[in-house]
């Protein structure tokens, strides 16, 4: 039998299209011996065809590629491979109708999980049932034509079909349209022998309501057209490109609030997995089409509540044991347990916050003496197993580390004994034959129960027709698992932040190693892929925190405490050379080191400058003073007082303030060395320094070009290059939503990057990306990005509200509208719902609200101090991760004004229309 490729396509000189995939006369997936497609200017169609056996059924999978012999481009086409299932007994020919499929196009992304698995869901039907009503069987010697459409974006109570003008569509009667089968999903299929298949034949493709039993929707445009064909035995089939909508993008809206902020009566003084199905249901009832968390592995470093911070992870695929319900587990025999627990959950749950250390404390007591109750049965348990075997890559390290975390009372694994401090037999190590296996088996019993719980809310949330997206931090923690058994991935010596911003004017320092992107390349970025699936267990969408990071990451050396001193990584720094060149002069004493004077001492110190100078300085000539070995570096300072206030606690206000103003001390430089030698890069921010500020006029003219030129010119091309290359591997390794978390200091080339990559950015109204004005609009928000008022990372709309009040009059003004209005000094509800129903109608594929923002909008239902709602301060970089929701989710699901209020606007906005 014959299988035939055609392809309409224009293409420029050069250009040319071929055909790989699974059978050898398309190459075998072997690019160098793809078929070549031959192109026919009379119908502007690529075409060619191939050979399969006669008596023989089977399946080819294949791609169009488009090659350009002047660049060496070779651009495969967009999506999945292509499949055609032939059977040389029923039709001697298959002509394969296709259409190219490009990429970067908006609709690509409603073919992720978050649309075909959750918002529109296939119901399950019998599948005998629907072959049948919507596959006309054909006859041996027919011309079949084969109607086959990819389209996500159907409800799921609804249908595709297809009239057209030939009486096996219908004749044009909408009561007589053919329905397509959605088997494949969300490839829509029918089998129609056509009665006129020399006429030329017009049709379009419908939305079906089966209940109503009528076309809801007829799509745009022309009449799509068969061409005259008298083959006989004959399979055609039309790949035709996608359902042509009415009604524009689909648009949707979601809640965003941490898993540890939910509260529930059931809970245990925290949010827990099962409470996300009480967010969900409120989520449905108003309207809203995802539930967006923070990061939930596990950060348990140092059993205190620095660990409540969930960027900290010490595993990339464990799950936090706060958020284990223990009575989704099993009921406690002893009464004295059962009386403990509901005696502690009355009492936590008073609580306006979440009290991470007693909390974590009583909740790894009743898991271990879950753990013994029900060890016998969980070990047996055929689930578990199953569990263990197929996450054992990452479940037997973590619970090795867990464990020998616990048993030498430290994370930091280097300080482990010798035999330890690398991880080594570690089947053995955990096995149940070992007498201390407990230790082991603690940290299994937890994962598995985690990881039941979730995937149950997980898919409670996909039936419920909400989408459930997660968080993935850029970072990892320095004490963990992940660094504990591949250390080769990263570069421990340095550290990851971010620079200088809105949140923080000495930037950021997370402390986190950064990546050795090379060792991570020689795999092709397999600890990525494994990342990235893992997550996919649980979630349909996904937010990739600080996506700049894949660009070039804010690197610090392992001495800073601030980010000031850091440097983007990967750059291009500047040789001395060429630091001469541009400035005229090169001092490495006044470029490179601390610019201390006299008067600087007493701006920054005032009386205390005296003090200041014969503790921690030495003068290298008049007025002119130099850091002491002892405090060179701000990791000394910080360890200096960190002696100082233990010693001396109840003057803790000034030592903090002398140390910051030391810190200032050792920032006052105008370049930092990179690590080749004779190299540097210029340092952030430094037109804002003394240093810059007392240089001759010429010099800091020419220095300010060069500074201009390193950060906002020099990289464009280089950085794009870098996202190009590690983004694919991390956006493909799954089928989910990706959305970028791209706020900051972002590269020119960032944004051209996701679009082609199809990665949504985010759009924060108080942060916007355009530098030329004040407060973004979510108007100006393109189709494929989220717009929020705000983030975890920022005050609420309320807070942020009083912080200004004459910032806040120019937003009232030229953002809300209301010209010549005096601003009112809080933000009444009236004003929480202009910004929410601002947000929702913005053309942004998502509009995601804090919960706080839109419980603004109730005077009843809002907290009484907006100051309480913040989630992180991120210029404190010991910030405890404490907020609760004030509201039982129960009570919430039941104010039934408010729900409705919300579900109003949401409606309003045509954010909860498929089409």
């Amino acid at each position: 039998m014959i299988l035939r490729f055609t392809l309409p396509f224009h293409t420029t000189w050069g250009q040319r299209l071929v055909v790989c995939g699974s059978e050898p006369s398309l190459g075998s997936w072997n690019l160098a011996q793809a078929l070549n497609l031959h192109y026919s200017p009379a119908s502007g169609i690529w075409s060619h065809e191939i050979s399969l056996p006669d008596d023989q059924a089977g399946t080819v999978e294949y791609k169009y590629i488009l090659l350009d012999e002047r660049t060496g481009n070779e651009d495969w086409e967009w999506g999945a491979n292509r499949r055609v299932e032939y059977d040389g007994r029923q039709f001697s020919r298959i002509v394969q109708e296709d259409y190219w499929r490009a990429a970067a196009q908006p609709e690509n992304e409603l073919h992720t999980a978050a649309f075909t698995q959750a918002l529109m869901r296939r119901p399950a039907r019998p599948a005998s049932k629907a072959a049948a009503a919507t596959k006309p069987a054909a006859r041996l010697a027919d011309s079949v034509v084969r109607f086959q459409l990819v389209a996500p974006r159907v409800d799921s109570d609804h249908l595709l079909c297809v009239l057209g003008s030939d009486p096996a569509l219908g004749a044009w009667d909408a009561r007589k349209a053919v329905l397509l089968s959605d088997t494949s999903y969300p490839t829509w299929t029918a089998d129609v022998a056509l009665e006129h298949p020399e006429r030329t034949t017009q049709y379009k493709y419908g939305i079906w309501d089966p209940r109503e039993k009528k076309i809801l929707h007829l799509e745009a445009g022309d009449d799509r057209v068969i061409s005259p064909s008298a083959d006989r035995k004959t399979l055609r089939v039309r790949a035709d490109e996608g359902f042509r909508y009415p009604t524009g993008h689909w648009r949707g809206a979601g809640v965003a609030l941490p898993v540890f902020a939910l509260r529930s009566r059931r809970g245990l003084g925290v949010g827990e997995f099962p409470d996300l199905k009480l967010l969900i249901d409120w989520a449905a009832s108003t309207g809203l089409k995802m539930v967006q968390i923070l990061p939930i592995n596990d950060t348990t470093a140092t059993h205190t509540w620095v660990d409540s911070y969930p960027y900290a992870a010490i595993s990339v695929f464990a799950l936090h044991p706060q958020y284990l319900n223990l009575d989704e587990i099993a009921e406690f025999r002893e009464a004295a347990d059962r009386q403990e627990l509901e005696k502690l959950r009355d009492e936590f749950n008073e609580l306006d916050f979440v009290d991470y250390e007693p909390v974590m404390k009583a909740k790894w007591q009743f898991i271990k003496t879950l753990y013994q109750q029900e060890k016998a049965a969980f070990l047996a348990d055929p689930e578990f197993q199953a569990f263990r075997e197929e996450q054992k890559s990452w479940l037997v390290p973590y619970a090795a580390f867990s464990a020998l975390r616990d048993r030498f009372h430290t994370a930091d694994f280097s300080q482990w004994p010798a035999e330890f401090q690398t991880p080594q037999n570690l089947d053995e190590l955990t096995a149940e034959t070992q007498p201390d296996f407990d230790e082991f088996g603690l940290h299994f019993f937890t994962q598995f129960h985690l990881d039941k719980q979730l995937r149950e809310a997980v898919e409670y949330a996909r039936q419920s027709g909400v989408v459930m997206k997660g968080d993935l931090p850029i970072g990892i923690y320095r004490h963990s698992a992940d660094a504990w058994t591949q250390p080769e991935l990263y570069h421990m010596d340095q550290q990851a932040g971010a620079p200088p911003d809105d949140f923080s004017t000495t930037g950021q320092n997370w402390r986190f190693p950064t990546y050795n992107w090379e060792r991570m390349a020689e795999d092709g970025y397999l600890w990525w892929k494994q990342r990235m699936s893992h997550l996919a267990r649980y979630f349909d969408a996904l937010r990739i925190d600080h996506i700049l990071g894949f660009f070039r990451i804010w690197e610090m050396p392992g001495h800073s405490v601030e980010g000031l001193l850091g440097h983007f990584s990967p750059a291009l720094p500047l040789h001395r050379h060429e630091i001469e060149q541009r400035l005229g002069w090169f001092d490495h004493g006044r470029l490179c080191e601390p610019y201390i004077r006299w008067h600087i001492l007493t701006d920054i110190f005032k009386e205390q400058a005296e003090a200041v100078k014969n503790e921690f300085l030495d003068e290298a000539s008049f007025g002119v003073f130099h850091l002491k070995e002892t405090v060179r570096t701000q990791r000394q300072i910080e360890a200096l007082f960190e002696q100082k206030l233990a010693a001396d606690p109840h003057n803790s206000e000034h030592y903090v303030w002398l140390r910051t103003s030391l810190y200032k001390l050792v920032n006052e430089v105008l370049f930092v060395p990179a690590e080749q030698a004779d190299f540097y890069h210029p340092r952030i921010t430094l037109p804002k320094t003394y240093s810059f500020r007392e240089l001759d006029e010429p010099s800091r003219h020419r220095l300010h070009d060069l500074y201009n030129d390193f950060f906002y010119r020099r990289h464009e091309e280089f950085w794009r290059d870098q996202g190009m290359v590690k983004l694919p591997a991390v956006r493909y390794a799954t089928n989910m939503l990706i959305c970028g978390e791209d706020l900051g200091m972002v590269p020119e080339s960032v944004p051209g990057v996701m679009k082609a990559l199809g990665i949504l950015g985010l759009n924060i109204q108080r942060m916007p990306s355009d530098p030329s004005v004040e407060f973004g609009h979510p108007n100006a928000a393109p189709y494929l990005s989220v717009v929020s008022p705000g983030s975890h990372d920022m005050s609420t709309v309320r807070g942020w509200w009083e912080e200004d009040p004459i910032r806040t009059q120019r937003f009232f003004e030229n953002t809300l509208g209301h010209w010549g209005e005096a601003a009112p000094y809080y933000c009444e509800p009236w004003v929480a719902r202009e910004i929410t129903a601002q947000h929702l109608h913005s053309p942004a594929m998502w509009a995601v609200f804090p919960l706080q923002d839109l419980l603004a909008m109730d005077a009843d239902l809002r907290r009484a101090n907006p100051l309480d709602e913040q989630i992180n301060v991120p210029s404190n970089p010991t910030h405890f991760w404490k907020y609760r929701l004030h509201l039982n989710l129960e009570d919430l699901v039941q104010e039934v004004g408010f729900n409705h209020e919300v579900q109003q606007l949401v409606i309003k906005s045509h954010r909860l229309q498929v089409y």
